[in-house]
């Protein structure tokens, strides 16, 4: 079964920018979701290395069937051939008793073929999950490039702020500068400007 991955999702405000949201971390973390994608994957490579091990395990056993299928009939023969010499009682009970053996070890391992058959199955149901999983690794993907390109704007937008108030207070001194000569300037006139009444 597939597991169940529960994304944050950036709410948009409409009327509100980027620029407008103030400092604060972003709600997508980057830990989370590139240790979701770690998991994702290895739990793929574990789910396709245990199928194709029940998958060679199966092909193996389906080769020892038909071997032993052809050693019973190959058997068989034998004792056809040997009823049709007159082959001595102890004889005939001797390759009965193997042709039971075999008969047992052709079901035993029709049994395991029929487990087997079964795993496999099991396993196509996981690798259907398989599917679903890579696609929530491309969303998980989509979300981490998405979240690195709102952090990258933020981060330029706050540094142009930065640029944009230090011009501001650089202007504002000196602007306060000019200020004081200026009153500098009017605090020397009037003083001459008295000192010239007095004189008259």
């Amino acid at each position: 079964m597939a597991r169940e991955i529960i994304c944050p999702v950036v709410l948009m405000v409409p009327g509100v920018s980027m620029m407008d949201r103030g400092p604060g971390p972003l709600p997508i973390h980057f830990a989370a979701l590139e240790e979701e994608l770690e998991i994702q994957h290895r739990e793929m490579h574990r789910i396709v290395a245990e199928n194709r091990l029940v998958i060679d395990d199966n092909m193996l056993l389906r080769k020892e069937l038909t071997d032993t299928k052809d050693e019973i009939y190959r058997l068989r023969e034998l004792e056809a051939d040997l009823d049709a010499t007159s082959p001595s009682r102890a004889e005939v009970v001797q390759l009965r008793a193997g042709v039971e053996k075999l008969n047992a070890s052709r079901q035993e391992l029709s049994s395991q073929v029929q487990g087997l058959t079964k795993s496999v199955n099991q396993f196509k149901d996981k690798n259907q999950q398989l599917v679903s999983m890579r696609t929530d690794i491309d969303a998980l993907r989509k979300e981490l490039v998405e979240a690195r390109r709102i952090c990258e704007y933020e981060k330029k937008a706050k540094e142009e702020q930065v640029e944009q108030k230090q011009a501001m207070e650089t202007n504002l001194v000196f602007m306060a500068r000019e200020v004081e000569k200026l009153r500098a300037q009017c605090l020397n006139a009037e003083e001459k400007t008295s000192s010239l009444d007095k004189l008259r």
